[in-house]
Order: C-alpha cells, then structure tokens, then sequence
C-alpha cells in the first residue's frame, strides 16, 4: 500500500470504510479501489514536489562545488580534508569535482522525472555513496575532521536519505494508477 503520512493512511482508509459500507464490498477491498488516484495526486505530490525542488537545489550547490574543484584544488583541503591537506592535489580535486557534477545530474533528472523508480533508486544511492564517503573520511581514514564543511554535506545526505526513503512510498506504479482507473469505468 501507498501511505506518504500517517494522515494521508488515515484519511484513505476512512474513505475505504465509507465506500465499503456504502457498497456492502469489504473496506480492505474498497482501500484499493477508485480512491487511489485521487489520493495519489493529491496529498503525496505535495511531498514529491517539495523533494523536488529539493533536488534541484542539492544540485546546484553540486555544480558550484563542481567549479570550486576544478578552479582551485586548495578549497578541498580549505573546507574538506582538513585532518591532511597535503594528501589533496589537482588530480584530486578533479576527480571530485567530476564525482560531484555527476551525482549532481542524476539528482536533477531524478528532479524532473520523479516517478521513475531506477532513476529515484540510483538518486537515493548517489546520497548513500556521499554519507559514505565523508563518513568514512572523518571517522576511519581521519583526512577530514568534522568541521562545518564536513558537517554540511553530512546533513544534505542524511536529511536526504530520509526525504528519499518517504517519497518512495508516495512513487505510485504505473500499474496500480491504470487499474485503479480501470475498474472506476467499469
């Protein structure tokens, strides 16, 4: 089942019950019924449309920092790789930079066309990748100190994993919204 929020499974169901008790059908039958699309488009595109624009601002930072690689590696070891700054070199920087521009990218297309699952499941792993890396970097390798330009992106990954894992809920399948439709007209 779809549920985005408790108050959206809330209201569905009560909407379920009304519907079942009207129609003499079982509530639990009637919860996958014609309401679907009207829920789908409804409270839960809230939630992907606040995580779009949320996409598309995670992805212009992206590409600033994109540039910031690639015209001076010494921000990397400025902002980032404090604990040895002199492990940083343009080869470096490069690589990340192009690393940054391309999860920048994928989140964008996953901005514009939220409702492809591949592309939402490559996006949310682009996030995990980066929770990954300065968690490792800070708390194994020790090349990056948690400082405010490790914390930063820190943050934008958890708080976008989580923002991730409950749109995914609200994704609908292409399946479910045809047949929902399907059974309305008959």
């Amino acid at each position: 089942m779809l549920f985005c929020c408790s108050g959206c499974s809330l209201q569905w169901s009560r909407r379920a019950q009304r519907s079942a008790s009207a129609t003499g059908e079982r509530w639990s039958d009637a919860l996958v019924s014609s309401e679907l699309p009207l829920l789908v488009s409804g409270n839960m595109s809230r939630f992907l449309n606040v995580l779009r624009s949320w996409l598309v601002m995670v992805s212009v930072i992206a590409v600033g920092n994109t540039v910031q690689s690639f015209r001076d590696h010494s921000f990397l070891s400025e902002k980032l790789y404090t604990g040895t700054p002199d492990f940083v070199n343009g080869l470096q920087a490069r690589t990340f930079g192009i690393w940054t521009l391309l999860s920048s990218i994928i989140r964008c297309a996953c901005a514009m066309d939220i409702q492809n699952r591949t592309l939402y499941h490559i996006t949310l792993w682009t996030f995990v990748l980066a929770l990954g890396h300065f968690l490792s970097e800070a708390f194994i390798y020790k090349t990056a100190p948690l400082t405010i330009g490790v914390m930063a992106p820190l943050f934008v990954a958890g708080f976008s994993i989580v923002g991730m894992l409950i749109g995914f809920q609200c994704i609908t399948d292409p399946e479910e919204i045809s047949g929902a439709r399907q059974k309305k007209r008959n």
